[in-house]
């Protein structure tokens, strides 16, 4: 790369990493008269772990996939609690709603005021995020999607004010965390830097982060899919999480998350699924265009050197499947009527297509959709 563009990096305040650091949260909180956490059935508990003092409001109603409706009933509960602290305490559908909801609770505006670039006017409420999955990086970021059912499309808000005032990578939270999404959510945060790292928007300081998370992924997602309680191996893979949300702030994904979006919209998939799913069929696709930088891949990742397209495509899914993913989009319940539809959404998504190393057409998103089913 000649000349670098021109990036800004937003990170959390503070960041506090390793094993029972959940505990910090309440000290750091200090004197809160009211605090609202947003989790899930499975994350709410969690909460006592937080130590938080005063009024404790839970709202644990987060599905999959947030939908409007979503934030609009924590938005509501948060209106009747009046935080002076919002914790997100889940993974990445977790946070997005908080980050929304400490912005949005007090405010005039609304979801459609705010959505794109740098539409938050502000936020007055203390955000700490605590991760409970290794996947999203979504505690690292200024960025939050919420879907519409109507256009069965993801709405995305990004902000600086969304980020939070605390982050907390504990590997302790994410120990129970089943074989089967461990390795959907490692893959998803692979995706993540390897989608920034091979982007036509790349960074050097970026790609820092990003090889950084490969490596992580390629040494540790093997050994937390086998023990869920080895804390080496599930605190790499927080930190390789958390490495490929700093990778989506100023560069973003590209054509593998455009690809799986449709996937989590309309057929219902966990995106990090969705994203695994795709991923060695994208990285081959680009590897023609992003030859050396997929060579360092496939290398972090232990797929082999000098790979043809084809058995770079056959590796990466070996390396899929051999976490326990269903590769398959049919076992997954696609039809092969579903693919076009798939395949125009997917294309239509041009603010991580056009970021993508390699052009795509639309029949090149149908091929990929194919080789998936």
């Amino acid at each position: 790369m000649s000349s670098a563009p021109l990036i800004v990096l937003h990170q959390p305040k503070r960041l506090v990493i390793g094993a029972g650091s959940v505990g910090e949260v309440g000290n750091w909180a200090g004197a809160v008269s009211s605090a609202l956490v947003i989790a899930t059935p499975i994350t709410a508990g969690f909460v006592d772990r937080l130590k938080l003092p005063g009024k404790v409001t839970l709202f644990d109603a987060i599905p999959g996939e947030p939908e409007i409706e979503t934030l609009d009933a924590a938005l509501a509960a948060a209106r009747a609690a009046k935080p002076d602290l919002v914790i997100g305490l889940g993974g990445g559908s977790v946070m997005d709603v908080a980050k929304l909801v400490a912005a949005l609770w007090d405010s005039e505006q609304t979801l459609s005021d705010v959505a794109g670039p740098n539409k938050v006017a502000g936020r007055s409420t203390r955000l700490a995020q605590v991760a409970t999955t290794a996947g999203t990086g979504s505690e690292a970021g200024i960025r939050s999607l919420i879907t519409d059912p109507v256009k069965g499309a993801k709405i995305a808000v990004e902000s600086p004010h969304l980020i939070a005032d605390l982050a907390v990578l504990d590997p302790e939270l994410t120990y129970s965390v089943p074989p089967a999404v461990t390795a959907a959510t490692g893959v998803d945060a692979m995706a993540h830097c390897v989608e920034a790292f091979t982007s036509k928007r790349s960074h050097p300081m970026i790609d820092g982060f990003a090889r950084m998370g490969i490596h992580l992924v390629g040494k540790f997602l093997g050994r937390a899919v086998k023990d869920g309680a080895d804390r080496e191996a599930r605190e790499g893979l927080m930190l390789a999480s958390y490495y490929g949300g700093i990778c989506l702030g100023p560069v973003n994904t590209a054509a593998g998350h455009a690809i799986a979006y449709p996937l989590g919209t309309l057929l219902h998939l966990p995106h990090g699924l969705a994203n695994a799913i795709v991923f060695p069929h994208v990285l081959a696709f680009n590897a023609p265009v992003a030859k050396d930088k997929t060579a360092e891949v496939a290398q972090a990742l232990g797929l082999g050197q000098n790979l043809s397209q084809a058995d770079l495509s056959a590796q990466a899914h070996g390396f899929c499947a051999d976490l326990g993913i269903e590769m398959s989009l049919a076992k997954h319940g696609a039809t092969e009527a579903d693919l076009p539809r798939f395949a125009a959404d997917a294309h239509a998504i041009r603010r991580l297509m056009d970021n993508n190393p390699a052009d795509m057409s639309v029949d090149d998103v149908l091929a990929i959709y194919r080789a998936s089913f």
